[in-house]
């Protein structure tokens, strides 16, 4: 996907349309979140959705959870990532945050295997790579560290949670918002084809307004298939 090259031309948030199909609730560093949200990529192209790009924080859903160090510390840089892209969305608005996710995406997930896991992963010079990618001011890496940001991903974490209940994760869509229905998912492997991302769209947009429909599932699933990941979860 391409950038504009000249950062003057991102576009100001005043005006800034306020009705949207979707709300995606989006986290940096999870996978099956990252690949969802190329599936809604692809229904903006060929379904022409709107969405308005929101924020689930895992460290914050996960701050009293037992876990191993390893796994807290990689929830901690995406609060980091998720601090800059909060204020890139202050800032620069609902359009600027899109390209934000697109390419600290790419640069996480579309890497070769295992480049998921390297140290520089959400340092600044990191984010201020991204932000260069998406044609962005770098200086919005400052944030990093910036924890004023989290009283608004806590907040969002929150209203994500009160559509859909607790127990749930990465990511969550709200259908017409902000009264339609939510739910967590889908948790997609994969990117589907064209033909196969608007059967997907259409289906789960029947069963989520069906009034009484309260929940699908099954825990046997294939790893995310992603290039720095290998296919290992």
């Amino acid at each position: 996907m391409s950038y504009p090259d000249d950062q003057s031309a991102v576009p100001a948030r005043e005006g800034e349309a306020t009705d949207h199909d979707i709300d995606f609730f989006w986290d940096p560093l999870c996978p099956f979140c990252w690949i969802t949200s190329r599936w809604v990529e692809q229904l903006v192209a060929l379904r022409g959705l709107r969405v308005n790009w929101r924020f689930i924080s895992l460290a914050i859903l996960n701050r009293d959870n037992d876990m191993s160090p390893e796994r807290r510390s990689r929830q901690a840089l995406g609060l980091q990532t998720s601090r800059v892209a909060a204020a890139v969305k202050a800032e620069l608005g609902n359009e600027a945050l899109r390209r934000f996710i697109t390419a600290y995406g790419e640069s996480v997930w579309d890497g070769p295997p295992g480049s998921e896991r390297r140290p520089e992963l959400s340092t600044p010079e990191h984010l201020r790579e991204v932000l260069a990618t998406a044609g962005l001011p770098t200086g919005f890496a400052d944030s990093l560290a910036d924890t004023s940001r989290d009283a608004l991903l806590q907040q969002e974490t929150d209203l994500g949670l009160a559509r859909t209940g607790p127990d749930v994760g990465t990511p969550i869509i709200t259908w017409g918002p902000p009264d339609g229905p939510s739910f967590f998912g889908p948790v997609i492997s994969r990117v589907p084809s064209d033909e196969d991302a608007v059967r997907l769209w259409d289906a789960l947009t029947v069963v989520a307004t069906f009034d009484s429909f309260a929940e699908l599932k099954r825990t046997l699933r294939e790893p995310p298939q992603l290039n720095a990941l290998n296919g290992e979860g």
